[in-house]
């Protein structure tokens, strides 16, 4: 049963602590509103202009979900579980990315993310697909399965490190995030997938999906370089699970989940190189490579066992909390939330968002923003599949 209220113990406050790791300011209250509790192991949210009191949640295993002016749909938009890679255990394959066309209210069209099965190959532990579906002409509860067509499939040589986002930019294209390949260290060739420009491993994708299967948008930054996938918008990564845009700057935000020690939120720029696996954060990561020649820095880097795994959010522009405005809301899947402000000089100080909350709900796996702007947190049940979408309220 779907419940929807302000829980005390789910009451959130925002402070500054006393420390050089935290910028002191005076920072509004919030609290978290529970959307619902009725989802399983949500990965994505997602929202469309044409539908605004819609938002939709992927959920690992296959399926996405309607929550329709905050009530959870019993069926869902779509359901691929028969498609998607059956998960073993604590699995990072699956449905992982959802975005809908900019003109989706008039073509139906939107784009998944997802995990399947290779077919044997020697090297290769799964599929990625980005893939196409229409809504159904007879409801618009429901997705047409018929309607699939593949955009980009790409080999997967190990089974984590899948990155997993899709964005759609101002400029109308489609942004994919793509991980290393998986493993640890990214022990995959010379220098890596996340330094190879001929592997779509390791890097921020760009692609035009306006023309079948796609195009490359024509200032791709490695569209005319030998040996380079065109596709490539920026590399030198290791696994961007969550990525955004700020909407009022355009700027591309992204979560970049590091090895051992360190965890980093990056701006994603045209042709720009983040280091991996020369570099993790700010430090040297592997010795024996040679450090790139401009490897562009993370805005803000956190060590472990601060957290372990960073989760990528959004520069809030909604209007119900207008302390948070300009600031960028991010986590970390073991549970901290917190702010990025931009100072003066253009550095990036942290806040930190402390929560009261259920000790049960928060692997804080992924955030969404709805077509006002206010921002969602997807959570979930430790040790178990079940999984909540939390609303931030003042």
């Amino acid at each position: 049963m779907l419940k929807k209220y302000v829980s005390p113990i789910l009451t959130a406050f925002l402070y500054a602590v006393s420390t050089s790791s935290f910028a002191q300011v005076k920072t509004p209250e919030i609290k978290l509103q529970l959307v619902t509790d009725e989802l399983t192991l949500p990965t994505a949210f997602a929202s469309t202009k044409s539908l605004p009191n819609t938002v939709f949640v992927c959920e690992q295993e296959g399926r996405i979900r309607i929550i329709q002016s905050g009530k959870l749909a019993p069926i869902p938009f779509l359901d691929i579980t028969s498609e998607v890679l059956k998960r073993q255990g604590y699995d990072e394959r699956g449905l992982l990315g959802l975005a809908f066309h900019p003109d989706y209210g008039s073509n139906g069209r939107f784009y998944v993310y997802i995990s399947v099965k290779s077919d044997g190959r020697k090297g290769v532990d799964h599929e990625t697909e980005v893939r196409e579906y229409t809504v159904s002409k007879a409801s618009p509860q429901l997705a047409e399965k018929s309607s699939m067509r593949k955009v980009l499939v790409f080999d997967q040589p190990e089974s984590n490190h899948n990155g997993g986002d899709l964005k759609f930019g101002a400029d109308r294209f489609l942004y994919i995030s793509s991980g290393d390949g998986g493993g640890g260290g990214d022990k995959h060739g010379e220098h890596g997938n996340g330094q190879s420009l001929n592997t779509l491993l390791g890097k921020i994708l760009r692609i035009d999906v306006n023309k079948a299967p796609y195009a490359i948008p024509a200032d791709n930054p490695f569209k005319n370089t030998a040996n380079a996938r065109p596709e490539i918008y920026a590399y030198g990564l290791r696994n961007p699970w969550r990525m955004s845009f700020d909407r009022q700057t355009n700027q591309l935000f992204a979560g970049e989940v590091g090895q051992n020690k360190y965890e980093e939120v990056d701006i994603i720029t045209k042709g720009g190189n983040y280091g991996w696996r020369s570099i993790e954060g700010l430090h040297s990561f592997n010795a024996e490579d040679q450090k790139p020649e401009k490897p562009i820095s993370p805005i803000f880097e956190y060590a472990h066992p601060e957290g372990l795994s960073i989760t990528g959010g959004f520069v809030y522009r909604g209007k119900a909390i207008p302390g948070l405005v300009g600031k960028y809301v991010f986590g970390d899947m073991m549970g901290p939330v917190w702010l990025l402000a931009k100072g003066t000089d253009n550095t990036w100080n942290r806040e930190k968002l402390s929560i009261s909350r259920d000790p049960g709900y928060w692997h804080v796996y992924s955030f969404g923003e709805d077509t006002s702007g206010e921002l969602y947190v997807l959570t979930r049940l430790l040790e178990q599949e079940k999984g909540a979408v939390y609303k931030l309220i003042p």
